[in-house]
């Protein structure tokens, strides 16, 4: 994407940063078996989570500095009680950024419309197979048919384009690679397949029993022409033409095909952590400035700010996840925000 905004976010790589995700709650309604476990309850206490007042005030200061696109992220953020009005706040920021939603859509076909009209652009989708009884095996719950409504809705609402991210995982889904796919291609999705990354609750993740992009790869080229596309950017999904296009698939291959070196992403946890990597282990605390009462509204945004930049000043080249050395965040996903 271009921008017309420079940006003073730059860190110790020269890489600036323009794309913050912002996690409006831990909680979800689905119970991901790569996620958390079916019976997770190790949720952030209400009062620790930062209000929407608090979250507009870190979102001016980032914008007013460079952030040109954000994302909100969960747990599942449509479960947020006041998200149609947090969009639209978002939207009315004097330097308004890009804004796109990542959710499983179970609320979607309810709220699509109604986002949209507040200033959201564009929906990611995580949907991993579409079989109702593995769905159900893999999610706890038997949804399926709400996530499906929930894509038709955003795409009837001009929620475009309308993106869906898969994780295969192997003997589970690894054989839906092509019928996912197929059913993408049909519907006019843009499919994008993730790695399996180190952030579950459970701790089950192992290096050597996740499905990687060559696999993926492979799986598609036994039906489909796959052409990379030259242009990446910053973006995290390599993209490839599909049958000569304009249809394309992408794979986030953050395991094995790592793009820290071209990162834009900051990240805000719902109980206003500022994160500079996804798997990052230090955290910088910006609730505890916006609830610190001896601060008055200037010196409040200052420190804000500093720790902001202080943050990107500090951010490593890369994850890590390919060294020996490398441990898993204390947190997992649906805590950080994707």
């Amino acid at each position: 994407m271009s921008h017309d905004n420079p940006t003073s976010l730059v860190d110790g790589f020269g890489r600036g940063h323009r794309d913050m995700r912002v996690s409006l709650t831990d909680r979800c309604s689905l119970r991901c078996t790569y996620c958390m476990p079916a019976d997770f309850a190790d949720w952030i206490p209400s009062a620790e989570l930062l209000t929407t007042d608090e979250l507009m005030t870190i979102l001016e200061i980032a914008t007013e500095d460079g952030i040109d696109e954000v994302r909100l992220t969960g747990g599942e953020p449509l479960l947020r009680p006041d998200v149609v009005d947090v969009v639209e706040r978002i939207a009315a920021l004097p330097k308004a950024p890009k804004l796109s939603i990542t959710t499983n859509a179970l609320r979607l076909a309810a709220q699509a419309a109604h986002l949209r009209d507040a200033g959201l652009e564009r929906v990611n989708v995580s949907l991993d197979t579409l079989d109702r009884e593995r769905f159900k095996k893999l999610t706890h719950r038997d949804r399926l048919d709400d996530v499906l409504a929930g894509l038709a809705a955003a795409q009837a609402a001009g929620l475009a384009p309308v993106k869906v991210n898969t994780v295969l995982m192997p003997g589970i889904n690894d054989d839906e690679a092509i019928p996912m796919l197929r059913r993408a291609l049909d519907e006019g999705w843009q499919l994008r397949f993730i790695e399996q990354m180190p952030l579950d609750a459970g701790g089950l993740w192992a290096r050597d029993r996740m499905i990687t992009a060559e696999d993926i790869l492979a799986m598609l080229s036994e039906e489909f022409d796959l052409q990379p596309l030259e242009q990446r950017g910053t973006a995290p999904a390599e993209e490839f033409r599909v049958n000569g296009g304009p249809a394309t698939v992408g794979i986030i291959a953050s395991v094995t095909r790592p793009f820290c070196g071209t990162c834009d992403r900051l990240r805000i946890t719902a109980d206003g952590q500022l994160r500079n990597c996804l798997f990052a282990r230090d955290e910088t605390d910006l609730r505890a400035v916006l609830r610190d009462d001896h601060l008055d509204e200037a010196a409040r945004r200052a420190e804000i700010r500093r720790r902001l930049h202080a943050s990107v000043a500090a951010k490593l080249p890369g994850h890590g996840i390919n060294d020996p050395t490398f441990i898993q965040p204390p947190r997992p996903m649906s805590a950080i925000g994707g």
